[in-house]
């Protein structure tokens, strides 16, 4: 099996920098938007097939494609007595595997000897110096990028131009977000299933649209319209006739439909269309051809039970493939594996492969924990459950005048016994996660020896009252506003005749954690807040 091991990016839209370490066969990366991740596939894919957006890169660079401080350097160096050269774009693709020794050589930004690789650049062309520098001396000077001047290479590590053909591993992207097609044929589909047929089929397959276009010409019907067309043109004394693109540059696979029980590819959801292109890639056997499979957020136009079949497919089917996939699903990250994560965050990659086999296992068993909440966020309060996720996000916002989200914060809700494992991945990615918990009357177990291994993590601090008596949030928030007992009554919706005293009110709470959670986090009233809770809120919220 060839697989890639390393991507780098040079000057390629949002990365002036970038280098990324993929695993042998699951992938999966997660960040916020504008992070670059569906950049990363892209640039991987061009990188190998030399194609974006089904189209071939080729004959199309504009000044899009480079990254805008780069090129903004560049603009405004050339007035200065240290003029830059035109930024150059720079995609490599290390390769691991066997049988690829034509690939390996010195020639990648690394200098590294003995690896093996492909290059993709795109810079200035020597022949038009002597016009570019004309153009750089002009009066009118340079304002954009001189595209018109650049020249795109592939070629090897050592330094052997490349063709698609001497590739040996396919590369195909997936994105069931767009529907991207060529005259009526969806690319993408066209190419997994040119990929999966063996160059006997693909001859054959050739011979049989020859054949379908040359009949077309001698049907009877096309016949005596053509001698129509001729007879009535007018337009010139020679003999004038409909007939097939007989170029070579028309084939078969820009033009034949896929169907799918009947129906043009094209015109089938979505999310079927997502599932039969990835299945299509995951099931492709041609020998001595590395597959490379690379998925645009799964997730998008598929019912819960569709996706769990599809992660499925993906997980059994994915051991002779690479597979890279982007997502924002919890589910998708847990279900395929935490270990196989990649946090994209300020252009930097961060992976999770050092997180604890039983924390990877967990999730895979419950994928429908927020984990990437927690991931994705600038910092994260956890708690235990809904009615104290009400009132830290009150409190917060008492304090702040916004709600925590707005500040990047995220207050999730996290079931004890799930605490640590989601610390686990916050200790490995240095995330600030305040914890706010119960003490459940006994503060010496629950809290400073369960938690005890967090006591030298700076990112991490547990929050809890050590008076054993108030042991959950309902107690703590009477003990707190036990001068503002009435106001209290009255939020919640209380009578005094039925809830005379503090005690009634707190056994109403008890039992009724979400609803009186729910009627203070809406109510107009102020209210005190138990101590650990306003500690945990400076905490979370210093920079």
């Amino acid at each position: 099996m060839i697989f890639v091991e390393k991507l780098r990016i040079q000057n390629y839209k949002c990365f002036r920098r970038f280098e990324i370490d993929f695993n042998e066969h699951l992938n999966i990366i997660v960040g916020n938007n504008e992070e670059g991740k569906s950049t990363i596939l892209e640039a991987l894919h061009l990188c190998l097939t030399g194609m974006m957006n089904g189209k071939y890169g080729f004959s199309d660079v504009a000044e899009p494609l480079f990254n805008k401080d780069a090129v903004e350097e560049y603009i405004n160096s050339l007035g200065t007595s240290n003029p830059l050269q035109p930024p150059t774009i720079l995609i490599e693709a290390y390769l691991k595997g066997e049988d690829i020794a034509i690939f390996e050589g010195n020639n990648n930004s690394m200098r590294a000897s003995g690896k093996c690789g492909i290059v993709y650049k795109v810079e200035l062309n020597e022949t038009y110096l002597e016009s570019y520098q004309d153009l750089v001396n002009s009066p009118e000077g340079v304002k954009s990028l001189p595209v018109e001047y650049y020249k795109v290479e592939r070629y090897s590590f050592a330094k052997s131009p490349l063709t698609n053909r001497q590739i040996p591993l396919k590369s195909v992207i997936i994105d069931s977000s767009s529907n991207r097609s060529q005259n009526g044929s969806d690319v993408y589909i066209s190419k997994i299933i040119k990929d999966s047929l063996e160059e006997s089929e693909l001859t054959a397959l050739a011979q049989s649209y020859r054949k379908l276009k040359s009949d077309f010409g001698t049907d009877a019907a096309i016949d005596a319209i053509n001698q129509k067309i001729t007879q009535g043109s007018g337009i010139t004394d020679k003999e004038v006739s409909i007939s097939v693109d007989m170029s070579m540059r028309n084939s078969w696979d820009t033009v034949l439909m896929t169907y799918i029980d009947k129906i043009p590819f094209p015109q089938v959801g979505k999310g079927e269309q997502c599932i039969i292109k990835t299945n299509l890639a995951l099931s492709h056997q041609r020998t001595q051809v590395s597959n490379l499979i690379l998925i645009e957020e799964p997730e998008n136009h598929l019912s819960h039970t569709n996706l769990n079949v599809l992660l499925s497919n993906i997980t059994t089917k994915c051991k002779e493939k690479q597979v890279i996939l982007t997502t924002h699903s919890n589910f998708v990250a847990n279900k395929l594996g935490l270990d196989n994560l990649f946090l994209l965050s300020n252009k930097h990659c961060f992976c999770f492969n050092s997180l604890h086999s039983d924390v990877v296992r967990y999730f895979k068993k419950l994928p429908g924990y927020d984990t990437l909440r927690l991931v994705l966020s600038k910092a994260a309060i956890l708690v235990e459950g809904p009615s104290d996720e009400l009132i830290v996000q009150r409190a917060y916002k008492d304090k702040y005048g916004m709600l925590p989200i707005e500040q990047g914060i995220d207050v999730i809700s996290v079931r004890g016994l799930s605490f640590k494992r989601f610390l686990e991945i916050a200790g490995s990615i240095g995330r600030k996660v305040a914890v706010i918990t119960d003490n459940d009357s006994d503060y010496q177990q629950k809290i400073k020896e369960k938690y005890k291994d967090y006591d030298a993590v700076d990112c991490i601090e547990i929050f809890a009252d050590h008076r054993d008596d108030l042991n959950t949030l309902e107690p703590q928030f009477i003990d707190a506003n036990i001068a503002k007992i009435d106001d209290l009554r009255k939020t919640i919706g209380l009578s005094a005749d039925k809830y005379p005293d503090k005690e009634s009110v707190l056994k109403y709470m008890i039992n009724n954690k979400a609803e009186w959670a729910l009627s203070v986090f809406e109510g107009s009233t102020r209210y005190n807040y138990p101590q650990y809770i306003t500690k945990a809120l400076g905490w979370v919220n210093e920079r």
